[in-house]
């Protein structure tokens, strides 16, 4: 199976296999896609380093959220926006309104939906 590397940002990665930002830290590289973890502490999922530190690049297809509203600030929002992805993918639990318009006003996509399910279904 080939899929289309689409580089991705999953924010709030743990080195706790229990979560689900873990499982997909794991199957998006599973999928052949470049993956820059970023959590609050540093670690590795696989052989995937867990950064605490925002990317310097701005080159990615996804971000992919794990962490919920109230750990959504403005200055996680303005990070996020100005790495210009093309779309952001809200897992459940991490819907957010008012985020949602911000990305519209930036010109990108904001999705809910669930990356796991995605990749799955080949949606990603």
């Amino acid at each position: 199976m080939t899929f289309s590397n689409k580089k991705t940002l999953v924010i709030g990665a743990s080195e706790n296999p229990a979560r689900y930002a873990n499982k997909a830290v794991k199957m998006l590289h599973d999928y052949e896609h470049e993956v820059y973890a970023l959590g609050n502490r540093t670690g590795t999922i696989t052989d995937t380093p867990i950064h605490k530190n925002w990317p310097q690049k701005s080159d990615f297809h996804s971000v992919t959220l794990y962490i919920g509203p109230t750990r959504q600030s403005d200055e996680v929002m303005d990070n996020i926006i100005g790495l210009k992805p093309k779309r952001v993918i809200f897992n459940p639990g991490t819907e957010n309104p008012k985020f949602y318009q911000r990305l519209k006003n930036a010109g990108i996509e904001a999705l809910k939906d669930y990356t796991l399910v995605m990749l799955q279904d080949e949606r990603y």
